[in-house]
C-alpha cells in the first residue's frame, strides 16, 4: 500500500512539474513573440528602441530555446540596425534569421526576410533586391500572406520606380494601396498613397500627385510615421518649388529637415541639402545656392563612398555568413557522424549486454539442470543399492528354497524307490496269482482272498503315500 502511494505520489509530481515546464514555456514564448511585436511596430518612429526590444525577445528565446522567436528576434533586430543605415549590421542578423528559419522550415519567416533582404539591397543594387523581392512575393503567395503580398508589392514597385518604370511602379503601389485598405493597416495605406503621389509628380501631374501627398501626409503625422512625413515634405517641396510657391516649398522643406534629424536618415538629409539648393536658386539666390551645391556634391561623394563601402561590406558579410554556413554544415556532419557512431556503440554495447545476459541465463540454466540431474543420478544410484540389495536378498531366497528343493527331491526320489519297492511285492503277487489261476492250481475262494488281501496292501500303501505327502505340504508351508 505504501509503495503504490509512493509511486502515485511521485507520478503526480512528474506531471505537475512537466505542466509547469510547459505553461512556463507557453508564457515566456508568448512574451518573446510580444517584444518582437512591438519592436517591429515601432521601427518607422523609433527604430533604436526596436532594436532593444528584438534583443531582449533574442535573450529570453535563448533562455527557453525558442528557434522561431530567436530568428524572429534577429529579423526584427535587422530591420532596427536597417533604418538607422547600418546594413552591413543588419544583414548579419537578416541571414542569421534567414538559417534559423531554414532549419525550421517556417515559410512565413522565410518569406519575410526575404523581404526584408530586398529592402537592404533596393539601396544599393536595384537587380539584387527584385530577386529577393519575387522570393517572397512567391511564399507570401503561397502562404496567402496578404499583409506581406501588399508590402513587397510595394517594395517592387520602388524599384520600378527607381528603374523609371512608372507604369509598372503605379500598378504595384496601386496593388498595394488595395490590399492595405481591406486588411485595415493604415501604415502601409500611407506608404502606398505616398508612393502613388510620387510617381504622378513624375509624370508631371502635380495636382493630382499634391492632392494624394496631402493626404497621406495626413495619415503620417496621425500614425507618427516620421520618416514617411519626412520623405512626404520632400516631394511636396519639390512639386512647391516647380510652381514657384516658395512660402509653401520653404514651409514644408523646414517641417521635413525636422522630421528628418528626428528619423536620422543620411540618405534624406542630402535630398533635403540638394532641395534647398533647387529652392534657392529657384529664388535667385545663387550666393545660398551654390553653398547648397557644394554642400551636395560633397555630401554625394560621401555617399558614393559609403554607397561602395556598403556593397564591399554587405558582400564581405555574404561570405562570412557563407563561411559560417559550411563551417556549420561540417559541425552538422560531425555531429551527425559522432551520433551514429555513439548509436552503433550503444548498439554494439546493448548486443553486447544481451549475450552476456543469454549467457549468463544459459549458464544458469545448465547449472540448474546439472543439478537436477545429479539429483535423479543420486535418486537413481540409491534405488540401484535398494535393488541390488533386494536381488541379494532374493538370490539368497531362491539359493534356500533351491536348496531346500534339491534336499526334498533327495527325499522324495528315496521315499518312491522306497514305494516303488514295496508297490511292486502286492503286484508281483497278483500277478503270480494270475499265472496260478491261469493253471488252475488255485482254488477260486482262496485266488479272491490273496486278491483282495494284495488290494487291501495296495490301498493302504496308496494311502500311507497320500498322508505322507500331506504331510510333506504341511510341512513347507
Amino acid at each position: 500500500m505504501k509503495v503504490s502511494l509512493l509511486i502515485t505520489s511521485l507520478l503526480l509530481s512528474c506531471i505537475f512539474n512537466c505542466y509547469s515546464k510547459v505553461e512556463s514555456f507557453e508564457n515566456d514564448s508568448l512574451s518573446v513573440d510580444k517584444l518582437n511585436e512591438l519592436g517591429y511596430n515601432i521601427r518607422l518612429t523609433d527604430p533604436e528602441q526596436t532594436i532593444k526590444h528584438a534583443e531582449k525577445a533574442l535573450s529570453l528565446a535563448n533562455k527557453i530555446s525558442y528557434g522561431n522567436g530567436i530568428a524572429e528576434a534577429q529579423r526584427v533586430m535587422g530591420i532596427g540596425y536597417f533604418y538607422i543605415w547600418k546594413n552591413e549590421k543588419a544583414l548579419s542578423y537578416y541571414l542569421r534569421s534567414l538559417s534559423g528559419f531554414k532549419n525550421s522550415n517556417y515559410k512565413p519567416g522565410l518569406a519575410k526576410v526575404y523581404n526584408n533582404i530586398g529592402n537592404l539591397y533596393r539601396e544599393i543594387d536595384l537587380e539584387k533586391g527584385l530577386m529577393y523581392f519575387n522570393q517572397s512575393l512567391v511564399l507570401a503567395n503561397q502562404l496567402k500572406m496578404a499583409d506581406l503580398i501588399a508590402g513587397t508589392n510595394l517594395n517592387i514597385g520602388i524599384i520600378y520606380f527607381r528603374q523609371k518604370k512608372y507604369s509598372l511602379a503605379l500598378s504595384c503601389f496601386e496593388k498595394a494601396h488595395k490590399i492595405f485598405t481591406d486588411l485595415n493597416n493604415p501604415i502601409g495605406t500611407t506608404q502606398s498613397l505616398h508612393n502613388q503621389g510620387v510617381i504622378y509628380f513624375n509624370l508631371k501631374r502635380t495636382d493630382l500627385a499634391e492632392k494624394i501627398l496631402l493626404e497621406s501626409i495626413v495619415n503620417a503625422k496621425k500614425n507618427e510615421l516620421n520618416n514617411t512625413v519626412a520623405s512626404i515634405n520632400l516631394t511636396l517641396t519639390a512639386i512647391y518649388i516647380n510652381q514657384s510657391k516658395f512660402d509653401k516649398a520653404e514651409e514644408a522643406l523646414n517641417e521635413g529637415k525636422a522630421y528628418t534629424e528626428l528619423v536620422k536618415d543620411p540618405k534624406l538629409q542630402q535630398d533635403y541639402t540638394f532641395t534647398s539648393y533647387q529652392l534657392e536658386y529657384k529664388r535667385k539666390n545663387y550666393k545660398q545656392a551654390l553653398d547648397y551645391l557644394r554642400e551636395v556634391y560633397t555630401q554625394d561623394s560621401i555617399q558614393f563612398n559609403n554607397i561602395e563601402s556598403q556593397k564591399i561590406g554587405l558582400l564581405q558579410e555574404q561570405q562570412r555568413h557563407m563561411e559560417r554556413e559550411k563551417q556549420t554544415l561540417i559541425l552538422i556532419e560531425r555531429q551527425k557522424t559522432n551520433r551514429v557512431m555513439l548509436w552503433a556503440s550503444v548498439i554494439v554495447f546493448i548486443l553486447l549486454a544481451a549475450v552476456i545476459m543469454l549467457l549468463y541465463i544459459n549458464n544458469k540454466k545448465k547449472a540448474k539442470t546439472n543439478k537436477q540431474l545429479q539429483t535423479l543420478n543420486d535418486e537413481v544410484s540409491l534405488q540401484k543399492e535398494n535393488l541390488d540389495r533386494i536381488n541379494h536378498n532374493l538370490e539368497e531366497i531362491i539359493t534356500e528354497r533351491t536348496l531346500d528343493l534339491q534336499i526334498k527331491n533327495k527325499k522324495l526320489s528315496e521315499y518312491s524307490a522306497h514305494l516303488s519297492h514295496q508297490i511292486r511285492s502286492p503286484i508281483a503277487t497278483m500277478k503270480g496269482l494270475m499265472m496260478l489261476e491261469e493253471d488252475d492250481l488255485i482254488e477260486n475262494e482262496e485266488f479272491v482272498k490273496e486278491i483282495s488281501k494284495c488290494i487291501n496292501d495296495i490301498d493302504d500303501k496308496i494311502r500311507n503315500i497320500n498322508a505322507n505327502l500331506h504331510s510333506l505340504e504341511n510341512k513347507e508351508l
